[in-house]
């Protein structure tokens, strides 16, 4: 370690993909610190879905049957139209995990916490809020207030901004964020399953707009629906437009949790700066339909986390191992944006379903099948 910094790296951000980067980092042998404004992890879910690539990794790190112990195996994706089924995808084959991880986001961060601790003890620091980033010619200066107000001030060769969306880091390094918010928005809530849909998802494309229901653990199920102009986004207004897409009744009483949002694309100018460096959010959205966000922050922190060792280490060729991270992983983003505003097209109303569904039907006939569920369970990454 060189007299002028603390560490090599400090992640500023401690959601999942903080944590796994700590994770990685770790096990690479590199010092760092991560910093998380929250006490703890959030009692509600965003994200939910763990794609197979992503449990790859997280296999490396010991992690993936501790997750599969607490989730929901959806082995595959009933997708149903006006009249019926219009096909079936399945996830069999597609990777040494043949299925779609259902598990909330705050299961996730809590067992990547754990795993965090035991490879290196004490490098997550909760509650305290970063306030200023010193991009230095020798190192960086990142200046944090602890909970109880005291100022804190660490050395490190990179920092890393894996502080999601609203990025102050990427704020303060002056990168711009460029992209704009897509005029669709939806409504999703989680409620006691009242189907027989048992592990399987099922998306309905209706006239009036899609209607996702995926399984969670513990007899829940998750309902996202494409909202409507008005709408008061209750509970009682999500069940009311799942019955009459679907016909189905979903008792309101029951609901666990509750949020509207809406949805955008952006990209980060350059995820490398200096030493700054983006992930996950911080550098990239994607509409959340399709799952792919927190899946594509994870796939981020694992080649960072490579670039970032060859960094350290003197390791890189003539060409900085983080410009060709920015390169693979801008690359990334903008494929899986790409598939998220496919997902919402097929997603929203139309007057005369008809010619959607024809399409449909022969994009999930079986030559196509395979790789539809390729492109789904993300194995183009």
């Amino acid at each position: 370690m060189s007299p002028d910094v603390d560490f090599d790296a400090v992640v500023v951000g401690g959601g999942p993909v903080g944590l796994f980067l700590g994770c990685r980092l770790a096990r690479r042998g590199l010092s760092f610190l991560v910093l998380e404004q929250r006490e703890a992890p959030p009692p509600h879910s965003r994200a939910i879905g763990i794609h197979p690539p992503a449990l790859e990794l997280l296999g490396r790190l010991g992690l993936a049957d501790r997750m599969v112990a607490r989730g929901v195996l959806i082995r595959g994706a009933l997708v149903r139209g006006e009249r019926g089924v219009l096909g079936e995808l399945e996830f069999s084959g597609v990777s040494p995990y043949p299925f779609i991880l259902a598990l909330p986001q705050r299961d996730t961060e809590t067992l990547l916490e754990a795993r965090l601790h035991e490879l290196r003890p004490g490098t997550l620091r909760r509650g305290v809020s970063v306030v200023d980033v010193d991009d230095g010619t020798s190192h960086a200066t990142v200046t944090y207030r602890d909970n109880a107000g005291e100022v804190h001030q660490v050395r490190a060769r990179f920092v890393v901004g894996a502080d999601g969306h609203r990025s102050l880091v990427r704020q303060l390094a002056g990168i711009a964020y460029p992209g704009r918010p897509y005029q669709d928005r939806y409504l999703m809530g989680d409620f006691e399953d009242t189907t027989t849909y048992g592990a399987t998802a099922v998306i309905h494309v209706t006239q009036g707009g899609v209607v996702e229901a995926f399984p969670l653990p513990h007899g829940k199920r998750r309902w996202v629906v494409r909202s409507e102009p008005g709408l008061r986004e209750g509970a009682e207004d999500l069940c009311r437009l799942i019955h009459t897409r679907t016909g189905l009744h979903v008792p309101a009483s029951t609901c666990s949790m509750l949020s509207p949002f809406g949805v955008g694309r952006h990209l980060a100018t350059r995820f490398v700066k200096g030493r700054v460096v983006l992930v996950g959010d911080a550098a990239h959205e994607v509409s959340p339909i399709g799952g792919q966000g927190m899946n594509l922050g994870l796939l981020d922190a694992a080649a960072l986390a490579g670039a970032l060792e060859q960094e350290v280490r003197g390791e890189g060729s003539s060409r900085s191992p983080l410009l060709a991270y920015q390169r693979q992983r801008r690359r990334g983003a903008r494929v899986a944006a790409r598939q998220a505003e496919f997902n919402m097209f097929f997603g929203r109303p139309v007057r005369t379903p008809g010619p959607r569904e024809r399409v449909l039907r022969v994009m999930l006939a079986r030559p196509l099948r395979p790789l539809l569920a390729r492109l789904f369970t993300m194995r183009w990454l």
